[in-house]
């Protein structure tokens, strides 16, 4: 039974920070949460110099870094991008696909399996999250417009015969075949995300009913308010506001979204309405330059520059570069309180997963799941189920 002592730090727990606080570890598990110090014999200590002790990082929608994508269909890429999120905090993850063909999706179900027996150095995969291949063309964004359709009751059926691992997917709620489609997998307990969709709002507010209780990128590949024939329709943006139960995610990178818009996500959704995310391609992690989005045999090839993914004739992002603690960081530099930016990428990701009972807070029982780092969000170490997996000696 390994034991781990983490004291001397700033503790941050779902409603307060704890100075001078000390977590314990016991086989994997929080085993005691306070200020000050305490004995604890035979264990391996710690001590973080002033530094936060947070709950791990949980990134709901992410598609690659280090140089991997999940598209590449590859243990080695999953595992890859596993091991290089876990050096910036993220200490769980669904790996997310992009649109492609159907046996690239039904190869990725089969390579998930395989690399969850093989990531024992990065971050936690808690399941898959699909997203598309069911979007309205006109905002596809950076999905490949080759493989974008209406949903198929055959396909998706197929999906969820052969795997229990698909906890997410993305979809556009006015295409013909959605509601079912909604209706359907969370009859299977799959967590329904609205994205790359051209719903106004009244479709949206159906689709809600239907089951899309959550927005994927949060703006972006969605309307707004908008105006058809002289007049004014509002759109999903304000469906996603207008709805208090509807949660959002948003690429807190602060170009997906600026910090103006952050600070209103914020006011208006409140903290355990959003969740943060980095849809985080290939090149996260990695010098700015030539990158592909999705697989290296048939993706699309972008550019990387000013911190963000574009195509290369710069008319749509292509994804982020973002890293967790990138995140965290620019919530705060937005003006948004630490205690409640880390809450929006770890107890409201858990929530959204139904993992609250076991993930997302430094809560006695909980897994040990701790990302500790200084003022200026630089991770020095991560742990994850009570094992060091990454670390910086101070």
């Amino acid at each position: 039974m390994r034991v781990l002592k983490l004291y001397n730090g700033r503790v941050l727990t779902p409603y307060r920070v704890i100075p001078n606080g000390v977590v314990v570890v016991r086989d994997g598990k929080i085993d005691y949460v306070g200020e000050g110090d305490v004995a604890v014999p035979d264990a391996e200590v710690i001590d973080v110099d002033g530094r936060y002790i947070s709950p791990g990082f949980i990134d709901i929608h992410i598609h690659g870094g280090g140089g991997h994508d999940f598209m590449d269909g590859t243990v080695e890429a999953f595992v890859g991008v596993a091991e290089t999120h876990a050096r910036f905090g993220t200490t769980a993850m669904l790996p997310t696909t992009l649109t492609g063909t159907r046996e690239a999706l039904f190869s990725i179900l089969d390579v998930y399996k395989e690399a969850c027996a093989r990531n024992v150095s990065g971050s936690q995969f808690l399941g898959l999250h699909l997203e598309g291949p069911y979007f309205a063309m006109n905002q596809r964004g950076a999905q490949d417009p080759r493989y974008i359709r209406n949903p198929d009751p055959g396909e998706y059926r197929e999906v969820l015969s052969r795997t229990r691992d698909v906890r997410r997917w993305s979809a556009a709620p006015e295409l013909a075949g959605a509601l079912e489609f909604a209706r359907y997998l969370r009859e299977r307990g799959v967590l329904v995300s609205l994205a790359h969709t051209d719903a106004l709002y009244d479709e949206a507010l159906v689709g809600f009913e239907n089951g899309f209780t959550l927005a994927t990128h949060f703006y972006s590949c969605m309307n707004g308010v908008t105006r058809r024939n002289a007049y004014r329709y509002a759109g999903v943006v304000e469906c996603a506001y207008l709805i208090d139960e509807m949660d959002v995610e948003v690429i807190a990178d602060g170009i997906h979204c600026p910090p103006p818009l952050l600070r209103l996500i914020h006011k208006i959704k409140g903290t355990d309405r959003v969740a943060l995310v980095t849809d985080a391609m290939r090149a996260a992690g990695m010098p700015e330059g030539p990158s592909v989005l999705g697989s290296l045999r048939d993706g699309l090839p972008v550019i990387v520059e000013g911190g963000v993914a574009k195509l290369p004739d710069r008319s749509s992002f292509a994804g982020s570069v973002a890293t967790a603690d990138r995140l965290v960081r620019t919530m705060v530099a937005a003006g948004i309180p630490l205690l409640d930016a880390v809450r929006m990428i770890s107890v409201t990701p858990a929530r959204l997963l139904g993992l609250a009972d076991r993930k997302g807070s430094l809560v006695i029982g909980k897994d040990a799941d701790i990302v500790v780092f200084d003022d200026d969000i630089v991770v020095s170490r991560t742990i994850i189920d009570g094992n060091m997996i990454y670390s910086v000696e101070t």
